[in-house]
């Protein structure tokens, strides 16, 4: 197993002591290999015992916990638990994949999922303008002159439709960039709706647009990482995941996209640098 996290390494990265993490491990939850030096844990091995401990923190009782956690080993065999978010909702373990939610000890779906505990790179984000509420959209037609309504309310137009009507908030997104063609947060929310349907190289497009509007933009860097990583681009998915970083130090989620795509590549000092990082910001958080 190369690249593999040792006891005392888990220990830190997760803020518990050895003892405990060797207790996981008796308790069955998994099955790590040894050698003459004890445990060597893989990277969705960190992630599983990452998400045992937040349970723990929780009202959840350990039985419950460990059953749920053992039911999802089995629900996904061969896929790596980072691709998966776990947390505890109202009282009970959920699983999301995706759109999709269920609790793991009775397979039963779910129909929403609040606080995740683990980030994966399906966690695009969007912008919302400051100060008042989105207007609605029937306030457009109702201005007579198209010209009359301004990028910026286009723009809030856009981000009050996005829920329920997305086709229209992506029209109003490109009404806002016909008349301001560097509007960084309409390009950012066009493209998160376009990534979102698959539109990938046109997303992609958009959140570069965004970041040559605003440089300094923490959020367009990761969207644009995440749309790299789902074109099979990890190379460029980092250095945009690294821009995230470098344009806004406490933003979690790209330290863990960063630590698991390091860790695919073989840089493993990068990954729990990374790694460090996302474990000490969610515990602020």
């Amino acid at each position: 197993m190369p690249h593999s996290y040792r006891t005392r390494d888990v220990a830190e990265l997760l803020g518990i002591a050895p003892a405990r993490v060797r207790r996981l491990v008796r308790m069955g939850l998994l099955e790590p290999p040894r050698d003459a030096r004890g445990y060597r844990f893989s990277f969705q091995d960190l992630v599983l015992l990452r998400a045992a401990v937040e349970l723990a923190a929780s009202d959840l009782g350990p039985r419950r916990i460990d059953r749920a956690l053992r039911a999802l080993r089995r629900q996904l065999p061969g896929r790596p638990l980072s691709a998966v978010r776990v947390g505890s909702e109202g009282g009970r373990v959920v699983a999301r994949d995706g759109e999709t939610a269920w609790e793991p000890a009775s397979g039963q779906l779910v129909l929403s999922f609040e606080s995740p505990s683990v980030p994966t790179a399906r966690a695009l984000t969007s912008e919302r303008p400051p100060g008042r509420s989105a207007p609605p959209a029937e306030e457009a037609p109702g201005r007579g002159v198209d010209q009359e309504i301004s990028p910026a309310e286009w723009f809030e137009i856009g981000c009050g439709l996005e829920i329920e009507r997305p086709e229209e908030a992506r029209l109003a997104y490109s009404r806002a960039l016909e008349l301001e063609p560097d509007h960084a947060g309409a390009h950012l929310n066009l493209g998160r709706l376009l990534h979102e349907h698959g539109r990938l190289a046109a997303a992609e497009a958009h959140y570069r647009a965004a970041l040559a509007a605003d440089p300094g933009s923490a959020t367009a860097a990761f969207n644009l990482g995440v749309a790299l990583e789902d074109q099979g681009r990890a190379e460029r998915a980092i250095e945009a995941y690294l821009r995230a970083v470098a344009s806004d130090p406490t933003f979690a989620d790209a330290h863990f996209n960063l630590s698991r795509l390091y860790e695919a590549t073989g840089d493993r000092p990068a990954a729990l640098r990374h790694l460090r990082s996302y474990s000490r910001l969610s515990k602020t958080s």
